[in-house]
């Protein structure tokens, strides 16, 4: 048996870091965070998810700069939820691939700037930045953002 999973997650692992694939690491636009995109390990999840991986001067919720594995997310909306450590936190989920392959829709992006959950869309540009949209009601009212790859 574990010679057959093996034999499946091994393929998958060889084909995610491709540059033309959302999986990979990137920098979201505020440059405060690395989040890495891969298979969902849970497939209820969706086929992609992502998670903080690196914060780049994390602050507190005095506006004090705190060392990155000390960072909580202080702002969330769900007050059980504020100690919780953002680094390994859950950032996308939920996600449906689209008819390009590059493409994810239907999908779920925690913001933790505002500590809210929005409805969002991803997509690897041909310019090779990745492309988040997130939005409330129709994708036509949201915001979008290019993220960096990071490797």
């Amino acid at each position: 048996m574990r010679w057959l999973v093996a034999s499946v997650v091994a393929p998958c692992s060889l084909v995610w870091p491709q540059q033309s694939s959302v999986m990979g690491t990137w920098l979201t636009q505020s440059g405060g965070a690395q989040v890495r995109i891969t298979p969902c390990q849970n497939p209820a999840q969706g086929p992609i998810c992502g998670n903080i991986v690196g914060l780049i001067n994390p602050k507190g919720p005095e506006g004090q700069v705190v060392a990155p594995d000390m960072a909580t997310d202080y702002r969330n909306t769900d007050p059980s939820l504020r100690g919780r450590k953002v680094l390994g936190m859950a950032l996308i989920w939920g996600f449906k691939a689209t008819s390009d392959s590059n493409g994810f829709e239907d999908g779920q992006i925690y913001n933790g700037e505002n500590g809210k959950i929005y409805n969002a869309n991803i997509s690897q540009q041909p310019h090779g930045k990745l492309r988040l949209r997130g939005y409330v009601g129709p994708p036509m009212f949201g915001e979008t953002q290019l993220w960096k790859r990071v490797n």
